[in-house]
């Protein structure tokens, strides 16, 4: 049955206004995945078919689809707000995530909402430590032995991260058993967040719901490659549900 829904968060950023618009407009692939920026202007083509309904650089965005593509949901909403503080060396944002879910409501709403929180701490992220590098984005899932309920267990054990709590410096275990420096910057029993000196590396646990556990890379440095990026991350995940 269709039902609406509506996330809503404020926080603050380590950042201008301006430095968020820009991201939010221009950057989504440093904090979320990379999408063509919304035309300038109140009625402009925006990411994925969507409209936008409100342009104010750089205080308010707001972009709208009643035709999302997916059978699960028929209508979505993202609306920013951003306000100065601190004489506009820092920034305030309203986010509200809203539209309509036509399937499976309670799944999808707590998927979207966890998934929310994540995203934004991503974006807090990048504001903070790498704007305004640009970025290289690479994003790969696992085969479908990674849906299984404890399946995101597995990745931290693999990650070699045992009971490391949220902002620790670890010793992480990538790609081919290479340890690399890293401060887990996010951690919790859905997702993890991996900061480097040049990138941003996140791990989603989506097998709670009913999904592949999921990897993006959002990579600063100059020489970053992101189909090498995928390769490895890809190799690493199959190899932790022992696929060939």
């Amino acid at each position: 049955m269709s039902k609406e829904f509506e996330i809503i968060r404020e926080f603050e950023v380590d950042a201008t206004p301006e430095e968020v618009w820009e991201a939010i407009t221009h950057a989504s692939g440093a904090y979320l995945w990379p999408m063509d920026p919304p035309e300038p202007r109140v009625g402009g083509r925006a990411a994925f078919g969507s409209t936008v309904t409100a342009y104010d650089p750089p205080h308010r965005l707001t972009v709208r689809s009643e035709d999302v593509g997916f059978p699960t949901q028929s209508a979505n909403q993202l609306d920013h707000t951003i306000e100065p503080r601190d004489g506009g060396k820092r920034a305030w944002v309203r986010y509200v995530h809203s539209g309509i879910f036509t399937d499976d409501w309670d799944n999808q709403y707590d998927g979207a909402a966890k998934h929310t929180d994540f995203y934004l701490h991503t974006l807090g992220q990048y504001l903070k430590y790498f704007a305004p590098r640009p970025v290289t984005f690479a994003q790969l899932q696992g085969a479908e032995a990674s849906q299984a309920p404890d399946a995101f267990d597995a990745v931290g054990r693999a990650l070699g991260l045992a009971d490391a709590a949220e902002g620790a410096r670890v010793r992480a275990r990538g790609p081919e058993g290479r340890l690399f420096d890293a401060v887990l910057d996010f951690r919790n029993p859905y997702f993890i967040g991996l900061r480097t000196e040049d990138a941003l590396i996140r791990f989603f646990g989506r097998n709670h719901w009913g999904a592949p556990v999921g990897i993006s890379v959002h990579d600063f440095a100059p020489d970053a490659d992101g189909q090498a990026n995928e390769a490895a991350w890809q190799g690493w995940l199959n190899g932790v549900f022992s696929q060939p």
